[in-house]
């Protein structure tokens, strides 16, 4: 179960996606998938019922962080640059339940020598459910 493939159709994410390695919280949250399109960041995962509250809703601090993996995303436009965010705004505007499949699309609003500017739109059951805006940081990845 190594690969992209393996987990993507494990999770029933839609084909095309990819798995970004090596980060552990949002493999054990998501997991979450990625895709370029164009020069656009496609974010998508399953929510599960684990990723519910008590409303049976998708918890927030999980939605905060699939907007984070979105930021993050576009800031380094799949590539394997480092980033760490600096800040990240959200606002809530609707619900996901468990089984929806949730997906976010984020751009880069600007890039400075040491800060991007991002922003990302998250949706499930092609509604919005959340808002999002953000500044990351270049740091070089640990070895």
């Amino acid at each position: 179960m190594n690969s992209s493939k393996d987990k993507s159709a494990l999770i029933d994410v839609p084909a095309g996606y990819n798995h970004w390695h090596g980060d552990r919280a949002e493999d054990h949250n998501g997991p979450f998938f990625f895709k370029l399109d164009g020069e656009d960041i496609v974010t998508a995962f399953r929510v599960r019922s684990e990723n519910c509250n008590a409303h049976n809703t998708l918890h927030g601090g999980i939605l905060m962080m699939f907007a984070d993996y979105t930021l993050c995303l576009a800031a380094i436009g799949g590539t394997h640059e480092g980033v760490v965010t600096v800040t990240c705004n959200n606002e809530f505007v609707g619900p996901a339940f468990d089984g929806d499949m949730v997906t976010g699309r984020g751009e880069v609003t600007r890039k400075g020598g040491s800060l991007i500017f991002a922003r990302a739109v998250i949706e499930a059951n092609g509604k919005t459910i959340l808002t999002s805006s953000g500044v990351l940081k270049r740091v070089p990845r640990p070895a």
